[in-house]
């Protein structure tokens, strides 16, 4: 995991440590309700920080997984913008949605 990654996650884990339970519970919900329009940003940034990393002379979708431990069709599912279960993805004649 990176640093920055590590970070972030510790301090999340510090929010269940509050000592005061209003406090805590105050903390916690604040970050809850921001999770949403965070995560969304959070996936368009990795959306195009992988369409950067296609745009790479020999970049392709298998290259780009490899480097990032992820399969060429996960890779294909975040340029697309798609980040739902196998089950619910678009067919290839269906527009994806969000």
């Amino acid at each position: 995991m990176s640093e920055e990654a590590r970070r972030v996650f510790d301090s999340m884990d510090a929010l269940g440590k509050i000592a005061d339970p209003t406090e805590r519970a105050r903390a916690l919900g604040e970050v809850l309700k921001a999770l949403p329009a965070r995560n969304k940003a959070l996936k368009e940034a990795r959306r195009e920080a992988v369409a950067e990393l296609m745009e790479r002379p020999g970049a392709s979708l298998r290259s780009v997984g490899a480097e990032l431990n992820l399969s060429f069709s996960t890779v294909q599912d975040i340029l697309r913008g798609y980040s739902g279960s196998g089950t619910k993805r678009p067919k290839a004649d269906e527009p994806p949605t969000e």
